[in-house]
């Protein structure tokens, strides 16, 4: 407890329905639903701005999914072109939050829940003053997304500055010898962006082939690309050592060390949530997958009144669940979601 008065919605004795941690699509799939229910009171708490994991991506970049996929609460997602810029989601998942005029408090940490089903206590301090709160409500949603820690390397070198696990788009990366690690969607756009902005980007990766997934319109790029030497591969190698100037690679079948130069590391090696705050709460998390026990038609986790959504359903493996998926887990929320007729005590 800080030195700044503690507010609290707790005096009054008014209880809200939900509380959602977490305000990106998902997060808000749930405040959507919750307004068009009518009769279920929500608000919004989130460490950073709406939609803040957004921010993060690629500047430049388009969605895999069409803006129709993309669609939360019935808001239409209208744009000249079939798949939406990450620019263009930004301001869309904003119009949401103003056209259900939802209850969002940015930049708001919630540190804390505790009590029961009926009577949760969410506390929650503003990172911008220290100022904290307490709010009350009748069941809580986590929808805290993926992108709580990276999956490292482990590898000596990780930690020096020209080692990145985010890329934004290519004009530092001018006339320099980029690594990009990893197979998938993110490492090839971000391959193929360097090496059209003269850098020298060189890919390596644990498998044989790029993983499967990679967008179909961009595979024949990057097939061509790696045929003709362009973009150099390392194939079933892994990163063992970066130094300040070289990168030190492992081949995973003869064990062959090969040192390259190198001035920027990329590591596009995936992001995975951190279940804190269920863990806190009680809820069981599969060690193995890290999938929290719960119930896929409600998402109701097994502590009473404790839900999530978004990608946290799906544990370590964050290409399960999307946007285009995790959305839906907001009505499905809000439909199981059992509204005592009375209020609970003050």
């Amino acid at each position: 407890m800080n030195s700044h008065a503690m507010t609290s919605n707790a005096a009054s004795g008014r209880i809200l329905d939900l509380v959602v941690v977490g305000a990106g699509p998902c997060g808000l799939a749930v405040g959507a639903a919750a307004a068009r229910n009518g009769d279920v009171s929500c608000r919004l708490f989130d460490r950073g701005c709406v939609t803040n994991s957004l921010l993060n991506y690629p500047y430049y970049m388009r969605f895999f999914s069409t803006a129709r996929k993309l669609e939360i609460g019935g808001v239409p997602f209208s744009i000249p072109e079939t798949k939406p810029t990450r620019r263009q989601a930004l301001a869309y998942y904003r119009r949401v939050v103003e056209h259900y005029d939802l209850d969002v408090r940015q930049y708001e940490d919630v540190v804390a829940v505790e009590g029961v089903s009926g009577d949760f206590r969410v506390r929650t301090r503003k990172v911008r003053g220290g100022e904290e709160s307490v709010t009350r409500c009748r069941a809580v949603v986590v929808a805290t997304g993926g992108f709580h820690e990276p999956n490292w390397l482990g590898v000596p070198g990780e930690d020096l500055e020209k080692v990145s696990h985010w890329y934004y788009e290519p004009y530092p990366y001018w006339d320099q010898d980029v690594l990009v690690v990893g197979g998938g969607n993110s490492s090839v756009d971000a391959a193929l962006e360097l090496y059209r902005n003269g850098s020298r980007p060189t890919l390596v990766h644990f498998a044989g082939e790029l993983d499967r997934g990679v967008k179909p319109w961009v595979r024949p790029d990057i097939d061509n690309r790696i045929e003709r030497g362009e973009i150099p591969v390392y194939w079933k190698h892994r990163v063992a050592e970066i130094r300040p100037t070289e990168v030190v690679l492992r081949s995973d079948e003869s064990g062959e060390l090969t040192t390259i130069p190198n001035d920027f590391v990329l590591a596009m090696t995936g992001w995975r949530a951190n279940p804190a705050v269920l863990l806190e709460l009680g809820v069981g998390v599969d060690d193995e997958t890290g999938i929290p026990v719960h119930d896929p038609d409600t998402m109701e986790t097994d502590v009473p009144g404790v839900y999530i959504a978004g990608v946290l359903a799906a544990g370590h493996n964050a290409n399960k669940v999307f946007i285009e998926n995790g959305k839906e887990h907001g009505g499905r929320i809000v439909a199981a979601y059992d509204r005592p007729k009375t209020p609970a005590a003050g």
